[in-house]
């Protein structure tokens, strides 16, 4: 970890990654080193190492290093309950005054309440948890903060208090998002750091990508009104409403999807939203330099002003998007709309993203500091150039500074599962489900005697077949929106004979060893889908390029998240089982054999009698 050299480490489940990297990181912290921070994806994972591995390795270590390691977790501001924030929100919850027989009144009351005896002001330790909106009543962003200097509740703030334990600690468990933000910003939301531990390193790009993303929408306008209040001229607060009501209508009746030209309407609606926003963010901090210093005055101008420069910049990085040729651009812009016009629940909102990651991650993570990236699937088509390329290894700053290790897996993959691909179907179509699918499927499922994880490609084919297979099987059959997904998971693995249909969710991070999973099928080849804004515009650059678009991003995307869901299969070395592939491509098209190349070397057939008869015997067994 010293050595200046990255690495990047395929390990799979069962190898105990999260220990071979956390005994080094704690010893390597010995003296006065600075603290090893450890970044994972998932909530889930953050808790097995602070809950579990990270307990018994600091008592295991404590006779060996003569002391006892110490560990934190760091999360982001908004996570802690602001103090200063809770004394200066109603208890009736603010957001309540706009809804009529809103219950978000009665869940900041009961937020107040657990305020008052928490230790940590940790949401993640309020069970039951709260909706979103009651959350925000009594919490900031890190742009909202006032900043503990200027705060009357500086000395007590929940988040300062755990950047003071962070600092102090030998590894610190982060996430994905919160270490972008402190890579791509300016810094000093992690403690000071040489190492970094990047776990679910997978996730990495995307987790990325959504932090360098921004969005407006005629909702987040009338948000920043509501915060900008009467702390601007009301003539600029006018002229803000109107650009906010001039761009709500365009929105509407806008072509959804990605946008490769700048409506001459739309360039005008932006640049006026620009310009008015620009100007109430220099009569908020003109107001807020001429005050008396009173902190309830300072945190009303922070929010407005982070609400207002977040406009800014947004409608700036749009407008500037469409200056460059479309295949030479670096940032994409497009109009996401809900597909039901009467669903009033999501505005039309218009989102820019960066098409690459790479280059930044380069310059502000693998240039500063020296990185470990994790996961059980990092190899793409057996190599792992794919990723390397993504994260920006690959790039010319960067030049072969890193390894790549393959450490393998304690699965006999070869004698504990199939790969079987239903060469005889037809391939998938865009109208559903076919009825050959629907049968192939029900086959499978009672030759497992249920026990099947259906992982599909959309929530309307996991939906069809739930609805058409429950009078054919003989087992029950859980479907994703029946309950929350943890329940439902929960229920699966309890109970033997039960199936469960869901998607992207449940194509990672199910973990159910033993009898209750035998049979994993996967409709068809998760390729994004063709007008996916990110996917086709990062296509069409590669291409001009001289690259292969469709291998670079479709396939590559493809493959990761197969292996993701063929990985949910094995989970302890006693498992046996079969991957059902219904999407004949995988043996038929030429991208196939990169595609099987990136599963883990299960013996494969596409003889449906001979998968059945293992299934059979497997259920009996």
């Amino acid at each position: 970890m010293t050595g200046g050299t990255h690495l990047a480490v395929q390990a799979g489940t069962g190898t105990g990654k999260s220990l071979a990297y956390l005994v080094p990181a704690m010893l390597l912290t010995t003296g006065d080193q600075d603290p090893v921070i450890v970044s994972t994806a998932t909530i889930a994972l953050q808790r097995q190492l602070v809950d579990r591995d990270l307990p018994r390795l600091a008592d295991a270590l404590r006779g060996p290093l003569g002391r006892t390691p110490e560990f934190a977790i760091l999360k982001g501001r908004a996570n802690y309950v602001c103090l200063h924030k809770l004394s200066t929100a109603p208890e009736a919850g603010q957001e309540a005054l706009f809804e009529t027989g809103s219950m978000v009144g009665a869940h900041v009351r009961r937020l107040h309440e657990w305020a008052r005896t928490t230790f940590t002001g940790d949401r993640d330790e309020l069970v039951p948890g709260v909706p979103d909106q009651a959350w925000r009543q009594v919490s900031v962003t890190a742009m909202e903060c006032i900043g503990s200097q200027r705060c009357p509740f500086g000395w007590k703030c929940f988040s300062e208090r755990a950047r003071k334990v962070a600092a102090d600690a030998d590894v610190v468990v982060t996430n994905h998002a919160l270490l972008a933000i402190d890579a791509l910003g300016d810094g000093a939301i992690l403690p000071e750091h040489r190492v970094v531990i990047v776990d679910e390193a997978h996730e990495l790009v995307d987790r990325v990508t959504s932090v360098a993303s921004g969005e407006l929408s005629a909702t987040g306008v009338e948000a920043a009104l509501r915060r900008l209040g009467r702390q601007a001229g009301d003539a600029e607060t006018a002229r803000l409403s109107e650009a906010g009501n001039r761009l709500g209508p365009l929105l509407t009746v806008m072509p959804a999807g990605r946008m490769d030209r700048l409506d001459p309407a739309l360039a005008a609606a932006l640049g006026v939203l620009h310009d008015t926003a620009e100007a109430c963010a220099a009569e908020v901090r003109s107001l807020a330099r001429a005050g008396d210093g009173d902190p309830d005055k300072a945190a009303s101008a922070q929010a407005a002003l982070v609400a207002l420069d977040e406009i800014t910049a947004t409608a700036d990085r749009m407008i500037r998007a469409f200056d460059l040729p479309v295949d030479e651009r670096d940032e994409v812009v497009w109009l996401e709309r809900p597909d039901d016009p009467m669903d009033t629940s999501r505005p039309a909102t218009l989102h820019v993203a960066p098409l690459e990651v790479g280059e930044v991650l380069a310059e502000n993570l693998f240039s500063e500091r020296t990185v470990v990236l994790t996961s059980a699937t990092l190899t793409l088509g057996g190599s792992f150039a794919p990723l390397a390329r993504q994260w920006g290894l690959d790039t010319e700053s960067m030049g072969s500074e890193w390894t790549g290790l393959d450490v393998g897996s304690p699965f006999a993959h070869g004698r504990s599962a199939i790969l079987y691909v239903a060469r005889h179907l037809p391939p998938p179509g865009r109208d559903g489900l076919a009825p050959e699918y629907l049968t192939e499927l029900a086959e499978l499922i009672e030759a497992a005697g249920g026990r099947t994880l259906g992982l599909f490609s959309s929530m309307r084919a996991a939906r069809q077949a739930a609805e058409a297979l429950r009078p054919v099987v003989a087992f029950p059959l859980l479907c994703q929106g029946d309950d929350s997904t943890g329940q439902l998971v929960k229920e699966f693995a309890e109970d033997e004979p039960t199936c469960l249909f869901g998607t992207l969710s449940l194509w990672q991070g199910v973990d159910v060893p033993g009898p209750s999973l035998r049979l994993v099928v996967i409709d068809r080849i998760p390729f994004p889908r063709p007008d996916d804004p990110l996917a086709s515009a990062r296509t069409r650059v590669i291409e001009a390029r001289g690259g292969n678009g469709f291998m670079e991003v479709s396939t590559s995307h493809a493959a990761l998240l197969l292996a993701q869901g063929a990985g949910r299969l094995l989970r302890s070395v006693d498992d046996r089982g079969v991957v059902a592939v219904l999407d004949p491509r995988l043996v038929t098209k030429r991208y196939g054999d990169f595609l099987r190349a990136s599963l883990p070397p299960f013996w494969q057939t596409t003889d449906p009698q001979v998968v059945r008869g293992a299934l059979r015997r497997l259920a009996t067994s």
